[in-house]
């Protein structure tokens, strides 16, 4: 059975945690530093957001399957279909072992295929920009020419001497939005 899958860069995962947690009524299932997750079974999703330095919004979205089999027909489709799909191979992303493939909507949106093989201890591997091969299996969408952002949650986050300006350019690259009021009050109510 297939799983949808949302990812979302935040401003703050604890704060983020919280309001994740009272609206699924569920505690996060993968819960670290700069990065959560929920792998829900109503509405059938795995639910993901990360902060690392990418601009707070939706990073992408995805199917996730339940084999290698599953997501090598899932490919052939996109492929039949005409679309260019980036097979990014066995790979270590989100504080997961996982075999993806990625795709764009004709809005820019990355759609990831993969299916999960195991845990991680790390978020995913760093390639060197000049290694081809290892770029090809960085764990994060490959940049579409309509992106959104020029960063994405899976860069690592800014140090804490960046972590002041990249907030500031994060914030001037997306539209203002209301300030969230979301305190343990709220979460109980």
């Amino acid at each position: 059975m297939k799983r949808f899958h949302v990812h979302i860069s935040v401003d703050s995962v604890a704060e983020s945690t919280r309001f994740y947690n009272a609206l699924f009524g569920q505690a996060a299932s993968v819960e670290k530093a700069d990065y959560a997750k929920w792998m829900l079974d109503d509405p059938r999703i795995n639910f993901a957001i990360s902060q690392r330095g990418a601009a707070a919004g939706l990073d992408h979205l995805g199917i996730q399957l339940e084999s290698a089999e599953a997501l090598h027909a899932m490919t052939a489709q996109l492929q039949s279909a005409g679309l260019a799909v980036s097979e990014t191979g066995e790979t270590v992303c989100c504080y997961a072992q996982s075999d993806k493939g990625w795709v764009h909507d004709p809005q820019g949106i990355a759609w990831e295929s993969f299916v999960t093989m195991g845990e991680s201890t790390t978020y995913g591997a760093e390639p060197n920009p000049s290694d081809a091969a290892a770029a090809n299996n960085a764990c994060c969408a490959p940049a579409s020419q309509r992106s959104r952002s020029k960063t994405s949650a899976c860069e690592p986050p800014p140090t804490a001497a960046q972590a002041p300006r990249a907030r500031r350019l994060a914030r001037t690259q997306r539209e203002p939005r209301p300030a969230a009021d979301f305190s343990q009050q709220d979460a109980m109510n």
